[in-house]
């Protein structure tokens, strides 16, 4: 039996502990908690990483802290548009959704393309409808309702700006008449399962106020999200942008591949060195093979936590805790 492993993230950016209070500091880490055991009940019950990625997500999804599912920001139409995508690193297949409406859980969408239909990823309302014809659960707008999103949002509509996520002041007291800190509000999960076998789950809503149909990197596969036994699971949290430009999941994996590097050596080349020279901002999790884990960033804070069955259970936000 192989050391079993869950990583999760709820975003990254300017997270700061002066401007978090206690309280929803707490919520947030129990939060990403209740994430990680949902993840680690799949594995402890030697269940597929595949099936622990899934579960964690969707409970972050769920959480309206979040800006995945439930917590998603408005667009420019006031309505939500989600992306999402799951890889199984045992034999590379993947499916993604992009700007899909109505999905209560996303994920479930991408793992329903990846495994009923030919296709790696679906869009729009071509994606609602094969929702609606593979049964999953729909939500009107009023379930993806929160007052400091619609907040935000209403700081910005009606121009041609957008936000990165919610801003930690914003969130916390509904207070906050600034925009310009940076969160980067997606979730993800990576895993590795008792066989040794590793995959990976991201999910948004994006940014606040977009248009034109903006999509991030979470759900293209090899720029937020990718998974690969021979080397590792990675799920990113950052400016969709410059994690596109780069390729960013499948670069850590072809830096383990072809250079020989340790996961962690790895992550941290993309996120600190290559990342940052075409000013991406972000961080990203990942697991390899062996059940290693790791957390990189480069912004002030990353909602992060890690289980695994040596005992192994942080839960952390800031930089350095």
């Amino acid at each position: 039996m192989s050391l079993f492993t869950i990583a999760v993230h709820g975003g990254a950016g300017t997270i700061r502990k002066e401007d978090m209070s206690p309280d929803m500091e707490l919520a947030y880490k129990q939060g990403l908690q209740e994430a990680l055991d949902a993840g680690y009940a799949v594995l402890s019950a030697k269940g597929a990483a595949l099936d622990a990625v899934m579960a964690a997500v969707v409970s972050l999804e769920d959480n309206i802290l979040f800006n995945a599912g439930r917590g998603s920001v408005f667009g420019k139409d006031g309505k939500h548009e989600m992306d999402a995508a799951i890889m199984d690193g045992t034999n590379l297949a993947a499916g993604a959704v992009a700007a899909v409406t109505s999905v209560r859980n996303p994920v479930k969408l991408a793992r329903a393309i990846m495994t009923e239909s030919p296709h790696v990823m679906l869009s729009g309302a071509g994606a609602l409808e094969f929702a609606k014809l593979r049964g999953l659960q729909l939500e009107d707008e009023q379930y993806f309702y929160s007052a400091f999103r619609y907040e935000q949002w209403q700081q910005i509509q009606g121009t041609d700006q957008t936000a990165l996520d919610h801003d930690v002041k914003l969130a916390d007291a509904s207070v906050s008449k600034a925009v310009g800190e940076k969160k980067f509000g997606t979730v993800g999960a990576v895993a590795t399962d008792q066989f040794g076998n590793i995959a990976a789950a991201t999910s948004t809503g994006g940014m606040t106020n977009k248009q034109w149909g903006r999509i991030g990197d979470s759900p293209i596969i090899g720029a937020g999200t990718y998974a690969n036994n021979r080397t590792c699971a990675i799920s990113c949290t950052g400016h969709g942008e410059p994690f596109i430009r780069a390729v960013t999941a499948y670069d850590v994996s072809c830096l383990m591949e072809y250079k020989g590097l340790t996961l962690e050596q790895a992550m941290q080349v993309v996120v600190h060195d290559k990342l940052m020279k075409i000013d991406g901002e972000g961080g990203m999790i990942g697991v390899d093979a062996n059940g290693h884990a790791a957390m990189v960033f480069n912004s002030e804070g990353m909602y992060r936590g890690v289980r695994n069955s040596n005992g192994l259970n942080n839960v952390l936000i800031y930089q350095g805790s």
